[in-house]
């Protein structure tokens, strides 16, 4: 399932690939992956028009629609719905979306929904195999709408708003970060790691974690997501939790021990007895 660290990677694709770069065809191969928008509404929108520069909030990632005239330059635009004067297209990924750069003319994968051609080399792919969520169209409202029911960014949260976020939360540590609300961005795979980084057990109440223990999570969360935004994945390294995880008899990296797994608000967990007491 794509998280932070890949989404962010989805944004290095639009940056290098498309932005600037007027839009000469939109190919909508399966509309079942287009969310309040049609097929045809989308091509007359998008064609002719610019792609500018992306901006990305948790798992959700923005771009501008700009006028057909002269690339305005590669200056980075403010990020947030304030940068936006038009039209948005706003992504989100599911469980298995993603965003291609592949040359104009090579044949569609199976699973690519939208082929966006541009004007130059190259054509951009939304590639999705179980069409869980999808692409819109939306304004600077939409988006400020969408950013309304966010939490703050893992990425960029500071200590303080984080303590606030967490702070008299009822669940355990594990589901609260899993709530998009709460703080945007970390699926499944990033939250074990993190925990298992802070030494902190997943069923842990929230509001019961100190001061300590937050600013710990805070610290380990920072330190996973740096890594895995660099790699645009959550990486299975050997000394990672995830990098034992599916292992047939998985042994914690760190002390050793057999690791364990269960479910948290329904997601499979995995965790050292050891390690997070």
């Amino acid at each position: 399932m794509p998280e932070l660290p890949d989404v962010e990677g989805f944004r290095q694709v639009l940056l290098s690939c498309g932005r600037g770069c007027r839009v000469t065809g939109v190919r909508v191969r399966d509309a079942g992956v287009l969310r309040g928008v049609s097929a045809p509404r989308l091509r007359s929108v998008l064609e002719g028009r610019r792609l500018g520069t992306p901006w990305r909030h948790g798992k959700w990632l923005f771009v501008p629609v700009e006028d057909g005239g002269p690339a305005r330059g590669v200056a980075p635009r403010r990020e947030g719905a304030a940068g936006a004067e038009g039209p948005v297209l706003a992504f989100h990924f599911g469980m298995t979306g993603s965003l291609r750069c592949c040359a104009r003319d090579e044949a569609p994968a199976p699973h690519d929904r939208i082929v966006f051609t541009l004007d130059g080399p190259r054509s951009l792919r939304y590639r999705d195999q179980r069409k869980l969520q999808g692409v819109r169209l939306t304004d600077a409202a939409g988006v400020d709408r969408i950013c309304e029911g966010l939490g703050p960014d893992a990425l960029s949260v500071h200590k303080p708003e984080f303590r606030d976020a967490l702070a008299g939360r009822r669940g355990t540590v594990k589901s609260e970060l899993m709530d998009q609300s709460v703080i945007a961005g970390l699926g499944n795979l990033l939250r074990d790691e993190i925990l298992w980084r802070a030494r902190v057990a997943p069923r842990t109440a929230a509001r019961d974690m100190d001061e300590r223990t937050l600013r710990g999570v805070h610290t380990a969360m920072g330190r996973v997501l740096k890594t895995s935004v660099h790699d645009r994945r959550v990486p299975p390294r050997r000394g990672w939790l995830t990098g034992r995880r599916d292992d047939g008899d998985p042994h914690c990296p760190r002390c050793g021990s057999r690791l364990r797994s269960g479910r948290v608000s329904g997601r499979r967990t995995v965790w050292c007895p050891v390690c997070q007491p």
